[in-house]
């Protein structure tokens, strides 16, 4: 049976869809020992996948964690700047695991990490809208006004963001602190939200991906998701999926 290239790397284990076709592209993949650099190609399921030299065969257990992201590390597999990657802190886990999305250097906080080809799938498309919760501390006072402007949705360089659920903690004359949830996964989504309304962020951290949380853990530590945990993000992410598609299928009628 064949399959497209990219996502049988994704089911093995070896990095998300997205991951793979970045690396086609740039002409690291073989396949029966030729290169490759063709997006959606079809191959064989069984047929032999070979990314920078390495022998990228299906992984027999599929494993789910959440990792407490410190600062100061890259969300990737490598760094060609020989930077700390969260990979680094899995070197102990007896499995091909990377990471499920993305979240900033300077941004600590909740990110899976699976080899989970269909779940890092699903968890990054655009069409999940999975919840990611954020505690964000800028600088000055932010007044209701802009915090109204951070819900109803503002304007950045790609488009309007969605309407965002925004709590007040504490603010003052020095500094605000807010809890925010998005549903998009934009690029600095959250920190370009607080410059459109003039508050840089000084410290941000993502508490929650869905309901999974970071609690309990120490920045630097992971636990493993339990079934139920995976079952849960990939039935929300099918779920906001089919109600994101329904009204396009409305509109085009």
């Amino acid at each position: 049976m064949e399959v497209r290239l990219h996502k049988l790397i994704a089911s093995r284990g070896y990095c998300s869809r997205r991951q793979a076709e970045e690396l086609i592209k740039e002409g690291k993949v073989k396949v029966d020992g030729k290169l490759v650099i063709e997006l959606g190609l079809k191959v064989e399921e069984d047929c032999l996948i070979e990314i920078e030299g390495n022998k990228i065969e299906a992984e027999k257990e599929k494993v789910s964690f959440v990792f407490n992201k410190p600062l100061g590390v890259i969300t990737s597999v490598s760094d060609d700047h020989n930077r700390k990657t969260v990979i680094d802190f899995f070197k102990d886990v007896p499995y091909r695991v990377y990471p499920a999305g993305r979240l900033d250097f300077n941004t600590a906080g909740c990110l899976i990490v699976t080899n989970d080809g269909e779940l890092a799938s699903l968890i990054t498309h655009p069409s999940s809208s999975l919840e990611k919760a954020y505690i964000a501390t800028v600088e000055g006072y932010i007044s209701d006004e802009e915090l109204r402007k951070l819900h109803d949705g503002v304007m950045l360089e790609d488009g309007m963001t969605l309407p965002a659920k925004v709590l007040l903690g504490k603010r003052n004359q020095e500094i605000s602190i807010i809890k925010i949830i998005i549903h998009e996964g934009r690029k600095r989504q959250v920190r370009r939200m607080f410059e459109a309304v003039n508050h840089p962020v000084k410290s941000l951290y993502r508490e929650s991906v869905g309901k999974i949380t970071c609690d309990g853990l120490k920045r630097g530590e992971y636990r493993r998701l339990t079934d139920e945990e995976v079952s849960y993000l990939k039935r929300e992410c099918l779920k906001n999926k089919i109600n994101n598609v329904i009204p396009e299928i409305r509109k085009n009628k």
